[in-house]
């Protein structure tokens, strides 16, 4: 099977791409705007942006079987620079399923989504809670949530889009997401380092950790169609917590809460506020998507496979 990742050089599609590998039977290929600086082994690689044309020729020519739509301005750089995320988020997906719709069998699509498209969401979020979103990036992610939808209607794919919750703990340095405190929180101490949460600690996210949200990405691949009916847009499954509760599994985990700074950033905080806090997925639930047991198995897995290894110099 031919399958292409947007975003393929973040940590999300090598963790997608590595999945992949380890399956077989894959040829697959990683987009990025950035080269990597580590290339991953067995993947070929396409270093560009979908809204150039030669780019989107380049992929018509080539050919695919399954897409992973994962690259995007996040959330707090989209609110920054509206015409940026509006040209990567918006442009650049129809430009994909364009790419898609051009194609000689209409490929399978998982578009990542994300739980920005609600806003002053209700205590507890149903699978018929309406998108409300109230930053540029939760209107953008929307948008791509229909043009899935109607692409998948009228034929050109076979798409679904997935509202991935808060994923924790990302490996690597902090990003410009809203959200990035969450993972710097725990991350940073954990190797010795000062973080910023420009949050309140009685906040609480909904969140996933990284292997799981690459499981529920697969799984959604291998969905028969028809499972999907008439509405391919999905809540993922994620768990409910405080930002009080995280510092307490760091802790847990041997990590020093005090090098944790408090600064409230209001911009921030009203961003990330505005997002989900708990959410019934039954539908979710009964399509097999799975979620993760706790904080503090997510610390400890990050912990154990993607907390850079400390060098004893002595």
């Amino acid at each position: 099977m031919r399958i292409l990742i947007t975003g393929g050089n973040g940590f999300l599609g090598r963790k997608l791409a590595q999945r992949l590998l380890a399956e077989g039977g894959h040829s697959i290929t990683l987009l990025d705007v950035q080269p990597s600086a580590e290339p991953l082994p067995g993947t070929d690689s396409i270093v560009g942006d979908l809204c150039d044309p030669a780019v989107q020729d380049r992929l018509r020519k080539e050919g695919f079987d399954s897409v992973f739509h994962l690259a995007a301005v996040v959330s707090a750089a989209a609110e920054a620079d509206f015409d940026l995320g509006m040209r990567v988020n918006v442009d650049g997906t129809r430009a994909l399923l364009e790419v898609c719709r051009a194609l000689p069998a209409p490929p399978r699509v998982v578009f990542a989504s994300s739980v920005a498209v609600f806003g002053h969401a209700p205590p507890l979020v149903l699978d018929d809670t309406p998108a409300r979103p109230q930053s540029s990036y939760g209107t953008q992610k929307a948008i791509g949530e229909l043009l899935v939808n109607d692409y998948s209607r009228k034929g050109f794919i076979q798409g679904c889009s997935l509202r991935l919750p808060t994923v924790v703990v990302r490996p690597g340095k902090p990003n410009l997401a809203a959200s990035s405190f969450a993972s710097g929180i725990i991350r940073e101490p954990l190797s010795g380092e000062r973080s910023a949460c420009p949050v309140p600690q009685e906040l609480a996210l909904w969140i996933t950790s990284p292997a799981r949200v690459v499981a529920n990405l697969l799984h959604a691949h291998g969905l028969a169609p028809e499972a999907w009916e008439d509405d391919r847009t999905l809540n993922l499954p994620g768990i409910s917590v405080t930002v009080r509760s995280m510092i307490a599994a760091l802790e847990k985990a041997g990590g020093d809460s005090s090098l944790i700074d408090h600064r409230p950033d209001e911009r921030i905080a009203r961003i990330v506020a505005s997002w989900p806090a708990d959410m019934d997925t039954d539908r979710a639930d009964r399509l097999g998507f799975g979620r993760d047991t706790g904080i503090d198995a997510i610390v400890q897995a990050y912990v154990e496979e993607d907390m850079p290894k400390r060098v004893n110099t002595r």
